[in-house]
């Protein structure tokens, strides 16, 4: 490993990946959450540089389960990392309830 970064040599001793090939890092941490009832809606997050053309926004539960908490469903525009209580695609989508760690990675 190299003071910057991992390398990789593949079976024939060629460097397949360095600290330069590709790197990802959390752009944004947080706790979201949606009361339960609350209409469809959405919240959203500043995350200067980063957008949907070099980052990802995931959701991941910050607990148990109830049986309002379905995922949340997230979308990454320019700047900003967007969380939904409902599946926007789905017009019959009920909303969910709780709370919910956002993590936005930039990538390049």
């Amino acid at each position: 490993m190299s003071a910057y970064g991992m390398r990789i040599w593949g079976a024939d001793g060629a460097l397949q990946l360095d600290e330069n090939s590709f790197t990802i890092r959390v752009a944004l941490s947080t706790l979201v959450t949606f009361a339960l009832g609350s209409p469809k809606g959405s919240q959203d997050f500043s995350v200067p540089g980063v957008g949907p053309g070099n980052g990802t926004a995931i959701v991941i539960p910050n607990g148990v389960y109830g049986s309002n908490q379905m995922q949340f469903e997230t979308e990454m525009l320019d700047g900003v990392a967007r969380v939904y209580n409902h599946t926007r695609t789905y017009a019959a989508s009920t909303t969910s309830s709780g709370t919910m760690r956002l993590i936005v990675m930039r990538w390049r």
